[in-house]
């Protein structure tokens, strides 16, 4: 019954601590609800696009009495605003974000006007960054390793504080599983979305790289500790510092690409936007 419980322990707090993370994280699409006169609109701006293609820009709007007009520039440089209308396709409103290169950031917000050209609603502002494509051969398996490390080391730390010896096994294959997902699939798919496989210490401060990194480390330390007399605390603390870690969103202090000297650097694509 004890295993049982803490494996749907285990399950819930990955799975919850997944959806946290991806809610959460800079590059997910901002939610905006615009009140007009006819009608609630509610809509997306997305904040990740692909270097290959133009971002769409979608508004479920069909009252052709409203102007919605698109405001972006590159960021972070300060420059004026690029303006372009939205235009209507079928039952929507579109406009297109032009793309950049592999890491390259755009900040855009939208303005909707009325009839005698009022403003009657501006979005905040948004940051997208674009990447380049990632192979499934690699996305896949990253994804899938990262999320199994992640469940083996919430059912590690909950073995250890129920005082169950296969806390040391689940530690091992956590291990084992944290450096393949991050260590090896993790470098090749940053190198495909921006041009650089590492960029984090002692390159940069890039966030995703370096909690990895700690996440690996902490457990290294768990696992070695355990080797020949276990101790239950290295287990509890490994898996606690690997849950924070997977708590804090992906891509802050993420990878930019500087526009004046065409290198990709580490950035900062802000949480509140």
């Amino acid at each position: 019954m004890k295993k049982t419980l803490f494996w749907t322990l285990a399950i819930i707090i990955t799975l919850a601590s997944a959806y946290y993370q991806r809610k959460t994280g800079p590059t997910y699409p901002k939610n905006v609800e615009v009140e007009l006169e006819s009608e609630i609109v509610k809509f997306k701006l997305p904040r990740s696009g692909d270097s290959n293609k133009d971002q769409e820009i979608k508004i479920p709007l069909q009252d052709k009495s409203y102007r919605v007009i698109l405001n972006y520039r590159r960021y972070p440089i300060n420059e004026p605003f690029q303006m372009t209308d939205f235009v209507a396709e079928e039952e929507n409103l579109v406009a297109f974000l032009p793309k950049q290169p592999p890491a390259g950031k755009l900040e855009y917000y939208l303005v909707f006007k009325d009839l005698s050209n009022n403003i009657i609603f501006e979005t905040e502002h948004a940051i997208i960054r674009f990447k380049g494509s990632v192979p499934a051969w690699a996305l896949i398996p990253h994804v899938i390793f990262m999320f199994v490390a992640m469940l083996l080391s919430n059912i590690a730390g909950l073995f250890a504080i129920g005082k169950m010896g296969k806390h040391v096994l689940y530690g091992k294959l956590t291990l084992l599983l944290l450096l393949i997902g991050g260590l090896v699939f993790g470098p090749i798919i940053q190198y495909y979305a921006f041009g650089q496989a590492w960029t984090g210490v002692p390159f940069g401060w890039d966030l995703t790289d370096n909690k990895t990194l700690v996440g690996v480390l902490f457990w290294l330390v768990a696992v070695l500790s355990n080797r020949k007399n276990p101790k239950y605390r290295y287990t509890i603390i490994a898996s606690i510092v690997l849950l924070i870690v997977y708590i804090i969103p992906h891509s802050l202090f993420g990878s930019e690409l500087d526009y004046e000297t065409g290198k990709v650097v580490t950035g900062f694509i802000k949480l509140f936007f």
